[in-house]
């Protein structure tokens, strides 16, 4: 074979793989608002600064152990300091006011949050979607949380930090919230063209895992898809099964929701409407037209004895009060043992 037909052919070789690299690169996703979440060099740089304040959302036990430098904590896990005893955002939002004011968040301040595990991954999307539905606009989640302020080389600090109190005012965005009234509107088909989303489990969906008076799921829901599946996975090295970790990644997240139409409302449920914070921020990082969480979710909806639902399963009380005899049976035999 002559020179120069070896050299075509080497030429012909690499623009091929010119081409079939550059396809892969213009098939990967990307976030249509990526600035919602942020990198632990950006947190690094800025969270010293007097306009940003970042949370650490996982229980104050937790945080006194080792956190991020500078941030602080809001005295429990975000998800119960920022909700009622019933897991239900405040209704009288001069309670947000006063309390992202005490600990120094003001309208101009860049606020992220950051969890620690999959555990609290969903108490910093809760205090992502709570600050939305405020009107902040100034708002984050550090990208792996504390795993990933880690695998970046930096330190944790256990020092108590304390900022000085600033001014907050919401500007409620209503349409971020979606009551009960609507989902019903949707269930009995008065409300269309509206996409709803299940986060919670396969089991749930299909009403084998009751968590209500009744299980099953919401007439005219779009999609069940549980909220770990749309996270990326890591294959675990003790099982070598893949499973979920506390990063988010546009190929993974897009790949779930392609089916839906991005220029639709679309509203988010799970059992309490914590699981679904999450879908919400995915679907703001998408950049979906106008996403909801519906913060009641399946814990008021399924105890509604007339509320329309699919898949319809009763919980099985006389079921779970014999499990429950057995158990105090088994527990005086082991008492008894002493």
């Amino acid at each position: 074979m002559s020179r120069s037909i070896t050299w075509r052919i080497f030429g012909v070789g690499i623009l091929a793989f010119m081409l079939v690299a550059g396809a892969g690169a213009a098939g990967a996703a990307k976030w249509a608002n990526p600035e919602l979440l942020v990198t632990p060099e950006q947190v690094k740089k800025n969270i010293g600064k007097a306009d940003w304040v970042v949370v650490d959302c996982r229980s104050l036990k937790d945080y006194v152990k080792g956190h991020i430098p500078g941030s602080i904590s809001l005295g429990k896990r975000c998800k119960k300091a920022l909700r009622d005893a019933t897991a239900r955002i405040f209704r009288d939002v001069s309670r947000y006011e006063k309390i992202l004011s005490k600990v120094g968040i003001g309208n101009n301040t860049h606020v992220v949050f950051y969890h620690g595990d999959l555990k609290t991954l969903t108490d910093a999307t809760v205090g992502f979607w709570i600050l939305e539905y405020l009107g902040h606009d100034k708002v984050h989640v550090l990208n792996g949380g504390l795993d990933a302020w880690r695998k970046a080389g930096n330190r944790l600090d256990s020092k108590l930090v304390k900022k000085e109190p600033a001014t907050f005012k919401a500007n409620v965005v209503a349409s971020r919230y979606s009551p009960t009234s609507e989902i019903l509107n949707i269930a009995n088909g008065e409300a269309r063209d509206i996409q709803v989303i299940d986060s919670r489990t396969k089991a749930e969906y299909e009403g084998k895992d009751i968590r209500a008076i009744r299980g099953g799921y919401v007439p005219n829901t779009t999609l069940n898809v549980s909220h770990l599946d749309t996270l990326a996975q890591k294959k675990d090295r003790k099982t070598g099964k893949m499973g979920p970790t506390a990063y988010l990644d546009p190929n993974v997240v897009s790949g779930k929701f392609a089916s839906l139409d991005r220029g639709k409302r679309t509203i988010a449920y799970c059992q309490t409407g914590t699981r679904s914070t999450l879908t919400y921020l995915q679907l703001r990082l998408l950049g979906f037209k106008e996403p909801a969480n519906w913060d009641e979710s399946w814990r008021v909806y399924g105890s509604q004895i007339d509320y329309p639902v699919a898949g319809e399963q009763w919980y099985n009380f006389a079921g779970v009060n014999k499990k429950i005899r057995n158990l105090e049976k088994k527990l005086k035999k082991l008492e008894a043992k002493k």
